[in-house]
C-alpha cells in the first residue's frame, strides 16, 4: 500500500492523460479512497461527444468539475465500473444535469452484518443499460469495451479503450494499493479468477480509481496474484500451528497496520479462508460462540 502523497493533490482539476482521456479527482480521500475517486472523461477534445467513467460521490463541486471537463460535449453514456458509494452516487445528479443515460454494471444492493467499510453500496444506482462481458459503447473515435472482473464486487466491470489500449480498472486493479475483497458479495476465487483474465489480456496501461496510471499492468498482475497466494499459504501455515479466529490472523499477517484498516484485513483474510473451505482446504467451527477457523 502506497503512502498518501503531501498536498496538494489536484482535486477538481481535468488533466489529459492521453489523447482521448481526461482525469478529474474528486474530493473525498480517506484510507480505503487515497486521494480521492478518479473521474475519467473519455472522447476527443474537440469532438461532438464523450463518455464520463465512475462519476465518484454526488458532491456538487465535483459534478461542476466533471462538466467543466466535458468541455460543452455530449455525455454519450455515464459508465460506472461497481456500485460502491465512492463511485456510482453522481451518476444519478449528473444525468438529471445532462440527460445522458447511466450505462455499465448491473445494480446491487448487499446488506450485511459484517463490519462496513467506507466503500458501501449505493443503493441509489439506477442504470439505462447494463452492459454484459463484451458490450461496447462507441462515440466519436471512441469505444470502451465491458470486461467483466467479479471479485472485489460480483457486478464489477473494467472498460477497454480500444484506440489507445487503456483498460479503465475501477477498484479491480488500483495504482495504490490490492483491491479488498468483501463477502459475502465479494468472492475471493472470482478475484483471482478476474485477475488470471487480465493477465491474458494485452492491454498498454490501467487507469484505475485510486492513484497513478499502472505503466506495466501484466507485471502488477502478476505480482498481485502472487501477493494472494502468499496471503493463502500464510494463512495454512497459521493454521497448522493452530486454529484461530479471523482477528487473531491479522497482527501475524499484517505488521504495523493502520489500525483504521484492522476491518478491511479481516474481511481480505475472511474472503481468503471462505475460498479455501470451498476448495476444501480449511474448515470452521464454532467455540464458546466464536467462529474458529481450522485445516482441514
Amino acid at each position: 500500500m502506497a503512502q498518501i502523497p503531501p498536498k496538494p493533490w489536484p482535486t477538481g482539476e481535468a488533466e489529459q492523460l492521453e489523447p482521448l482521456v481526461r482525469r478529474v479527482l474528486a474530493p473525498n480521500p480517506s484510507p480505503y479512497t487515497y486521494t480521492g475517486t478518479q473521474t475519467y472523461v473519455v472522447g476527443q477534445s474537440e469532438g461532438p461527444d464523450c463518455a464520463v467513467i465512475d462519476p465518484g460521490p454526488a458532491q456538487e463541486a465535483h459534478l461542476d468539475a466533471i462538466e467543466a471537463a466535458v468541455d460543452g460535449r455530449r455525455i454519450l453514456a455515464i459508465m460506472c465500473t461497481h456500485t460502491h458509494r465512492d463511485h456510482s452516487p453522481a451518476a444519478a445528479p449528473l444525468a438529471r444535469r445532462t440527460g445522458a443515460p447511466i450505462v455499465g454494471c448491473s445494480p446491487l444492493v448487499m446488506s450485511t452484518e459484517m463490519p462496513r467499510l467506507d466503500e458501501s453500496f449505493d443503493t441509489t444506482y439506477a442504470p439505462d443499460r447494463v452492459l454484459e462481458d463484451g458490450e461496447a459503447m462507441t462515440g466519436t473515435g471512441w469505444t470502451l469495451t465491458a470486461v467483466a472482473t467479479p471479485g472485489h464486487t460480483s457486478n464489477h466491470l473494467c472498460f477497454a479503450l480500444e484506440e489507445s489500449g487503456a483498460l479503465f480498472t475501477g477498484d479491480h486493479v488500483m495504482g495504490w494499493s490490492t483491491s479488498v475483497v468483501v463477502p459475502p458479495d465479494g468472492d475471493m476465487g472470482a478475484y483471482l479468477a478476474s485477475l488470471d483474465k487480465l493477465l491474458a489480456r494485452e492491454d498498454s496501461v490501467y487507469h484505475s480509481a485510486h492513484g497513478a496510471a499502472i505503466t506495466k499492468p501484466r507485471q502488477l498482475v502478476r505480482g498481485m496474484i502472487g501477493h494472494r497466494r502468499q496471503r493463502e499459504n500464510q494463512i495454512l501455515r497459521l493454521l497448522g500451528e493452530e486454529a484461530r479466529a479471523v482477528g487473531e490472523f491479522i497482527p501475524a499477517m499484517y505488521k504495523g497496520l493502520d489500525q483504521r484498516l484492522v476491518p478491511a484485513a479481516e474481511m481480505s483474510v475472511t474472503a481468503h479462508l471462505i475460498d479455501l473451505e470451498r476448495r476444501g482446504l480449511v474448515a470452521r467451527g464454532e467455540e464458546a460462540g466464536v467462529e474458529i477457523w481450522r485445516g482441514a
